[in-house]
């Protein structure tokens, strides 16, 4: 891939070039040819691809290599989540142009954004962030206050009525997710979960709280989905969509604060440079915080947190038995059964 031209095949890049010129053209963004043509991570196993056309520079956002069946519906979902967000002040990158025509581009949906100037404090931590304690205390209030942003979106306002089942959310997460957790008994080579299941969620039924307000979620809220801007300690765009819906916003809170390192601790769950780095704020301050900026009532905060636990940890027990069968990477899926367990031991301690 040369500096002055993208080569127009699909190659390493897993995108039509061709086509994606085309489209651009059609699109009236640009009439030259693209340049500067490269992968990027987006934290999932989409393709997402950033380049030129006339200066200007893009993302493109499509399905993977070898497409899924809830793709396309996926990626629908985040494009008419990203239109709503348009006019608020949640920081997102921001929608140039989506394509729903499946023919285009190899049977994917796909969308163009423009680029965060910002990096991914899971995986790397620059200056002046990494030299000082009082940017990094910072960030972490940044991040809840974002995720507060977010909760306050009047989802019906911009036309999101219909994007989730927000009634009897709270009433559908633990059976929901005990039937995930049945299901992979029928993965081959699965030997079974030693996870405190049982416990965690008869902690949930007992204390669960009444139903809390009714907004967008992220659904996946936490370090690695959010990017923070070179020049200071703000929140330059939350990101990786795929999870979002309609229901209690609280959970993104409660997602926040599973993931979320004490001060004690040398790091998260998710191993992030951040959290390594430390002088972050404690959990209770990001609550407190979430609380203020909302409105809303957080007196239930460790029961939200319980419930991420007990909904990640499950999640990711699933990539473990994926790998038992053949169908995940093993050392991705021991690593994340750790993680689980880790989830639960979390969801344990918050129950005491």
């Amino acid at each position: 891939m040369t500096k002055s031209a993208a080569a127009d095949h699909v190659g390493d890049l897993g995108v039509d070039l061709v086509a994606l010129r085309s489209c651009v053209h059609d699109a009236n963004l640009g009439s030259g040819p693209l340049t500067d043509a490269r992968t990027i991570g987006g934290g999932t196993q989409n393709i997402m691809l950033r380049f030129s056309c006339d200066s200007r520079e893009f993302v493109l956002r499509r399905g993977p290599a070898h497409l899924r069946s809830t793709t396309n519906d996926n990626l629908r979902r985040e494009i008419r989540l990203l239109t709503a967000l348009a006019d608020t002040p949640v920081p997102h990158a921001k929608l140039i142009h989506a394509c729903l025509d499946e023919t285009i581009l190899g049977g994917s949906v796909f969308y163009l954004m423009e680029p965060i100037d910002g990096f991914n404090a899971a995986v790397e931590l620059p200056e002046p962030h990494a030299s000082s304690p009082s940017i990094r205390y910072q960030m972490g209030l940044s991040l809840v206050e974002a995720l507060a942003e977010l909760s306050m979106v009047d989802y019906k306002a911009a036309h999101l009525g219909d994007f989730g089942r927000p009634e009897g959310f709270l009433d559908r997460q633990v059976p929901r997710w005990l039937r995930e957790l049945d299901s992979y008994a029928s993965s081959d080579g699965y030997p079974g979960h030693s996870l405190p299941v049982e416990k965690v969620a008869a902690w949930l039924n007992r204390n669960q709280p009444a139903s809390g307000p009714v907004g967008i979620m992220h659904g996946d809220y936490h370090l690695a989905n959010v990017m923070f801007g070179y020049g200071g300690p703000y929140v330059a765009a939350i990101v990786d969509w795929e999870m979002a819906t309609i229901g209690d916003p609280l959970l993104d809170l409660g997602w926040l604060l599973a993931t979320w390192p004490e001060p004690d601790e040398a790091s998260d769950v998710i191993g992030s440079e951040l959290a390594r780095a430390g002088s972050l704020p404690p959990a209770h301050e990001l609550v407190r915080i979430y609380g203020e900026r909302t409105g809303y009532d957080v007196s239930a905060a460790d029961w939200y947190a319980v419930l991420a636990c007990f909904k990640l940890g499950i999640l990711l027990e699933g990539t473990y038995a994926r790998s038992c069968a053949g169908l995940a990477p093993a050392d991705v899926g021991h690593r994340l059964h750790h993680t689980a367990t880790a989830l639960f031991t979390r969801a344990l301690t918050l129950t005491n």
